[in-house]
């Protein structure tokens, strides 16, 4: 099968995990990179073998590059997909889809125009810890989906991240860096969402920088950093969501799945590994369950390479826009439901993803 020719814009800290996709996954080549600064992208070119290194303008006016992968910050994601698609390319980017929902509309207004494929990450919903804990699901290990709960549950990245300012502005937070792991999980196994409905409070206006490189550094903060939240899914399952930055320690579970015949432990959704555990009505303890699937190393691109085989092969690719903007909403729908003290009907709605087969080669997907 002919390899789909990828361009990479945005060669910050999480661009090297891509850039590896390049030599994983047997369907994508890494044609091309581009930042702002030049400089970046030629280190990233170098350090990966990535034969040409050039401005945005460039790569967007390659030829060859049928997808475009925007790892920008979420400010710039609108822009970035909707120059791609204008220039007549698939695009494929970083979590969120957009910062506002209007720009997510945009861009999928103009991706079915164009008659081109917009999918995003996460895409760890496709590895084999969530994988298998989806096989269960639909072998009606635990019955009938009828609840969960998702806790991410930390203290904030100004502690580790090099660059952790943009993570406290508009667009950002917990609730938009972390909360599309969860939500994405949670579609997956469950399926799509009706109404939500949240509580949130921005609880110290600034944070102090104590990583190595800017010590001691203020950092204004924008949004919201503690959101507690429930979902009404369409299937009539409810769930609890809390995000927060706010706390220095918890023993919660990250995702749980009650069903009306057992209880399902699920991994952390911001790996592709295990561990999974269940427990049925009719046992006493929780049991470890052996992972079903592949891909339980740090397998980020797994959604970008399912989107080219479905360039390829002219099917659907499971880390859709289309699940993405269902993801915005559901986030702008917590934060807009406390301002205004009500439910939050949803309006987008999104397939629930394809569940991968169990016997997949190492490298591929689609053979």
């Amino acid at each position: 099968m002919k390899k789909v020719k990828v361009g990479i814009i945005g060669c910050g800290n999480i661009s090297s995990i891509y850039f590896e996709a390049g030599s994983k996954f047997d369907i994508i080549e890494i044609a091309a990179c581009a930042d702002l600064d030049l400089a970046k992208a030629k280190e990233q070119a170098e350090q990966f073998g990535v034969p040409k290194a050039c401005t945005v303008d460039e790569l967007l006016a390659d030829p060859d590059i049928e997808i475009v992968v925007n790892l920008t910050i979420p400010h710039a994601h609108a822009e970035i997909h909707m120059r791609a698609l204008q220039a007549g390319k698939h695009t494929y980017g970083e979590k969120p889809l957009a910062v506002t929902m209007e720009d997510g509309e945009r861009i999928l207004a103009l991706a079915k125009e164009k008659n081109l494929l917009v999918g995003s990450a996460p895409d760890t919903f496709l590895g084999g810890g969530i994988q298998t804990c989806r096989k269960l699901i639909d072998d009606g290990w635990i019955g009938k989906p009828i609840a969960a709960t998702a806790f991410m549950m930390g203290s904030g990245p100004e502690s580790w991240h090099p660059n952790p300012g943009f993570l406290y502005e508009v667009g950002a937070g917990p609730m938009f860096d972390m909360g599309p792991y969860y939500l994405t999980a949670l579609i997956n196994l469950i399926g799509p969402v009706r109404r939500v409905s949240g509580s949130a409070q921005m609880t110290y206006p600034e944070r102090t920088i104590t990583n190595d490189i800017d010590y001691g550094k203020k950092i204004p903060v924008e949004v919201p950093t503690h959101i507690a939240g429930t979902l009404d899914f369409e299937n009539g399952a409810v769930g609890t969501i809390i995000t927060s930055v706010d706390v220095w320690g918890s023993k919660l579970p990250h995702l749980e799945i009650y069903g009306s015949k057992g209880t399902l432990v699920v991994p952390d959704p911001n790996t592709f590994d295990g561990p999974v555990y269940v427990k049925r009505h009719n046992q006493s303890e929780f049991m470890a369950m052996p992972l079903t699937h592949g891909f339980t190393q740090n397998s980020r691109g797994l959604g970008l390479m399912d989107m080219a085989y479905a360039i390829r092969n002219g099917r659907e690719h499971r880390a859709s826009g289309e699940m993405a903007y269902h993801v915005l909403e559901l986030m702008h729908g917590f934060h807009l439901s406390s301002e205004q003290g009500v439910h939050y009907a949803v309006a987008s709605s999104c397939k629930q993803p394809a569940a991968l087969s169990a016997d997949l080669p190492r490298n591929g997907l689609d053979g």
